[in-house]
C-alpha cells in the first residue's frame, strides 16, 4: 500500500515564503512524485477559530486566500484533496474521544503550544480549544490514516504528541489508528525561516513576512529593508552570515544558476559568503541579488494566483467537492474507531 499524506494551514492570513519553503514546495513535490496513494490538504479553519473566536469573518475571508496560495504554488485538486476542516464534523467527534487519552499537564508541556500561548499573550485566559490543539491535530491526521505529515521543525512536538495518542488508543482498543511520521524540508535553511526584522520566526502576527501574493514593489521594499549583521557597519568590515537573514534566505532560495544570471562574479553562495565574512562586500549588493532571486521565484506564483482569483466560484466549488470527499473518508475511520471502542451500539 502506498503512503497517505495529511497536511494543512490555519487560514489566519495569506501564506508567506516561510510556508512555501517550510512545507508548500515540498507538498507539491510529494504530490507529483507518484509515491502516495492519497494526499489531503486541510484548511484548518476550526483550529484558527480557537484564537480568533471573536473574529470569524477574518477566518472566513482567509479561506479564499489560502486556497488561492495553494493553487498558485502548484497543488492540484485532481491529485490532492483540498478541504475545509469545519465541514468534516467527524474530526470534532474524534477529537472528543482522543481527549481522554492525554492529560492536561501533558498538553501544557507541549513546547509548540507553550511558545504560541506566550506569543499570543493569553496569560491565564487560555481558550480550551487552543490548548487542545494537539488533540485536534491528531484527529485530523488519523481520520485519513495518514502516515506522512510534511511539517516545519516547530511542529515536531505536535506530531510527537499525536504519535503518543495513537499508541495509547491502539494499546487500549487494538490496532486501529496509523502512527504518523514527519517529513521535514530537505534544505536545513528551510526548517525555520526568520522574519525580515531578524526575529527568530517569520510570523503573520509580527508583520515580518514576505507574502506569496506580494507585488514586485512590495517584495523589493521588504528585501531592501531587511535586518542584516548590525556589526557590519562599513563595506570593509568582516560580516556574519550565520545569523544574517539575507544569507539565510539565500541559503533557502538561491541556486548557482541565479549567480550565473544576476551576479556572475561569484560562482556560488559559498564564494559570496566568504567575501562577506572577510570584508569588502556591502549589504546593499547582497540585498539586490536576493531581490532578484525572490522576484524570479515569486513572479510565476503571483501570476498563477491572479489567474485563479478571476474565478472564485470555481475555487469554492473545488473546496466544496474536496470537503465532501474528505468527510466520506473520515466517516469510515470514525466508524472503525467506534467499533474498536465498542460504542457502535446499533451496528449489529
Amino acid at each position: 500500500m502506498k503512503n497517505v499524506i495529511l497536511t494543512g494551514d490555519r487560514p489566519t492570513g495569506k501564506l508567506h515564503i516561510g510556508h512555501y519553503v517550510g512545507s508548500l514546495k515540498r507538498r507539491v513535490e510529494l504530490q507529483n512524485s507518484g509515491k502516495y496513494e492519497k494526499i489531503y490538504i486541510m484548511i484548518a479553519d476550526a483550529q484558527a477559530l480557537t484564537d480568533n473566536f471573536d473574529n470569524p469573518e477574518k477566518v472566513r475571508a482567509n479561506i479564499t486566500e489560502v486556497a488561492l496560495d495553494y493553487l498558485a504554488c502548484g497543488l492540484d485538486p485532481n491529485k490532492s484533496t483540498i478541504f475545509i476542516q469545519s465541514h468534516v464534523s467527524e474530526l470534532t467527534e474524534l477529537t472528543f474521544f482522543y481527549m481522554n487519552l492525554v492529560t492536561l499537564a501533558r498538553l501544557e508541556r507541549n513546547p509548540t503550544v507553550k511558545t504560541e500561548i506566550k506569543q499570543k499573550g493569553f496569560g491565564a485566559s487560555i481558550p480550551m480549544g487552543f490548548l487542545t490543539y494537539p488533540v485536534s491535530q491528531t484527529a485530523d491526521i488519523t481520520a485519513f490514516k495518514a502516515d506522512t505529515v510534511p511539517v516545519g521543525e516547530d511542529q515536531l512536538p505536535m506530531l510527537e504528541q499525536a504519535r503518543e495518542i495513537v499508541r495509547s488508543f491502539n494499546g487500549l482498543y487494538g490496532e486501529t489508528l496509523v502512527e504518523p511520521k514527519a517529513v521535514l524540508p530537505e534544505n536545513r535553511s528551510c526548517l525555520r525561516l526568520p522574519g525580515t526584522d531578524g526575529m527568530a520566526k517569520m510570523s503573520k502576527s509580527l508583520g515580518n513576512c514576505i507574502y506569496l501574493a506580494d507585488s514586485e514593489e512590495e517584495i523589493k521594499r521588504k528585501v531592501m529593508g531587511m535586518y542584516t549583521d548590525p556589526n557590519h557597519l562599513k563595506v570593509t568590515d568582516p560580516g556574519n552570515t550565520k545569523d544574517n537573514p539575507t544569507f539565510i534566505y539565500l541559503d533557502a532560495f538561491s541556486t548557482n544558476e541565479h549567480f550565473a544570471a544576476y551576479l556572475p562574479e561569484y560562482s556560488c553562495l559559498d564564494e559570496m559568503k566568504a567575501h562577506y565574512e572577510r570584508g569588502g562586500l556591502g549589504d546593499m549588493k547582497v540585498k539586490k541579488f536576493l531581490n532578484a532571486v525572490m522576484q524570479e521565484t515569486l513572479a510565476p506564483i503571483r501570476a498563477r494566483r491572479e489567474e485563479y482569483a478571476k474565478d472564485l466560484n470555481a475555487v469554492w466549488e473545488m473546496l466544496k467537492k474536496g470537503s465532501a470527499q474528505a468527510k466520506e473518508v473520515a466517516a469510515q475511520t470514525l466508524a472503525e474507531v467506534k467499533k474498536a471502542m465498542k460504542i457502535n451500539y446499533f451496528a449489529e
